[in-house]
Formats: structure tokens, C-alpha cells, sequence
């Protein structure tokens, strides 16, 4: 299950489940895998924007 999700500066996507383990079908540039990403994360998902060497701040799955 989708867990965390981070979308970095380069528009590239890392995503984690609840073991903190990375979903790699869920991972990828940002305009091919944001819709299947919100379509298939629970209500429960955490969205952050990440940046390089800064730990990112949790956003709105809307503003994600």
C-alpha cells in the first residue's frame, strides 16, 4: 500500500509503503505516474515535495 509519497525539485517521484520499503511501479517522472498514484493512495497517503539534502514538509494531496 502506497504509504509516502515525494516529489523532488526534478519532478521525479519516490514512493515508500507502511514498511518504508519503495513501490518502484508507482515511481517515476511526475506526469506518468501522478494519476495512478491518486487514484491508488489511500486517504491515509502522506505527499511531501522533496529537495535535495532538506527534508521536505507534508502538503495537501491537493497541492501535491
Amino acid at each position: 500500500m502506497i504509504n509516502n509519497v515525494i516529489r523532488f525539485q526534478n519532478e521525479m517521484v519516490m514512493v515508500f509503503d507502511e514498511k518504508g520499503e519503495q513501490v518502484p511501479e508507482f515511481q517515476g517522472r511526475y506526469d506518468q505516474v501522478k494519476a495512478k498514484i491518486l487514484a491508488r493512495a489511500p486517504a491515509s497517503a502522506k505527499f511531501f515535495h522533496g529537495m535535495w539534502n532538506v527534508s521536505g514538509n507534508a502538503i495537501s494531496r491537493k497541492d501535491w
